[in-house]
């Protein structure tokens, strides 16, 4: 099986930035093949939580050396969930976490999910089995609602010319249909390295699995459970996550209240050091090796030694496009 030799993103330096300790507890929040939990495994002797809202994942445990088998605990389910996933196996607290945002390489790679405008198949693109599909978004929303989406999510220019040609054109089925509906907008020609379909596919995708809340919630509460000198390790993929995540960062670091959509009250406490005040990219190396890292930006922040008392406040306000 191909995808079990997938090697994830900036894997060295996240292992590095979790400060792996024997016997510790560390949650890898975006399981997929596994590859940041078998490098976190093969560091030190300690325990894995491996969460993944697709069941799929499940069948990458397989390939794990026999000795890890009784080390790691997967769940499947949302990592927004996060303190219910640790409360159901009696976690009070953990070493480090993890999180790998986005789609991962299997997904793509798999023409029947529907998230690769490279491949036919359905209009899915869901990460997991319970949310819509892209179909249903894209054939059943108004033209404001799928302007909204395209801007917001895809960061894309011609969100309103491409709005109402889908209001024009649509239904529509496949991958195919709606990447040569894009095509029609902007052309095929690269913008760089940047497939001219790749905002709007992101942009749908987002909205399908609802992956910026996803962030934000599972952000907050993973402080709860950090030990003192434990650690946040994200690694994002386009400047919607990496803006939520240096937001958070920041804002639970400073005490000066900073007012933001995204997080529009947060606390005063200091509960986080942050580690990274740039992200850490991929080597050129990397990059030529694996094509699809060359966007990816690690950001680390520590557990300060300052009581958890709910201090964290964010306004229970959903990001929406």
């Amino acid at each position: 099986m191909k995808s079990l030799h997938h090697k994830p993103v900036l894997v060295e330096e996240v292992v590095k930035a979790l400060k792996i300790k024997k016997n510790g507890i560390y949650v890898d929040a975006t399981f997929g093949s596994g590859g940041y939990s078998k490098a976190i495994l093969e560091t030190k002797p300690c325990k894995i939580i491996a969460i993944d809202r697709d069941p799929k994942s499940l069948k990458y445990l397989k390939s794990f050396d026999k000795k890890f088998k009784n080390k790691i605990e997967f769940v499947e389910g949302l990592f927004s969930n996060l303190k219910v996933h640790l409360k159901n196996l009696n976690i009070k607290l953990i070493n480090g976490i993890v999180f790998d945002f986005g789609v991962s390489s299997i997904q793509l790679d798999d023409g029947e999910r529907g998230f690769s405008f490279k491949k036919n198949g359905p209009l899915d693109m869901r990460m997991g089995s319970t949310s819509i599909t892209a179909e249903e978004i894209i054939n059943n929303s108004s033209q404001n609602q799928l302007e909204s989406i395209i801007k917001f999510y895809g960061e894309e220019k011609n969100s309103k010319i491409i709005s109402k040609l889908i209001l024009d054109k649509r239904p529509l089925h496949s991958t195919k249909e709606f990447a040569e509906l894009i095509y029609s907008v902007k052309g095929k020609k690269k913008i760089g390295k940047i497939d001219p379909a790749t905002k709007c596919f992101q942009a749908i995708r987002i909205a399908v699995n609802d992956e910026l809340n996803e962030i934000k919630y599972a952000l907050r509460d993973s402080i709860e459970f950090l030990v003192t000198g434990g650690r946040i390790v994200t690694v994002s993929f386009h400047s919607l996550e990496d803006r939520i995540v240096k937001l958070f960062f920041n804002n639970n670091f400073d005490k000066s209240k900073i007012q933001n959509r995204h997080f529009p009250e947060v606390s005063k406490d200091i509960l986080l050091q942050n580690v990274t005040k740039k992200p850490i990219i991929p080597s050129n190396k990397e990059i030529k090796i694996n094509n699809r890292s060359r966007s990816a930006k690690l950001r680390i922040a520590e557990r300060t030694s300052m009581p958890y008392s709910n201090s964290i406040k964010i306004k229970e306000e959903r990001i929406s496009a």
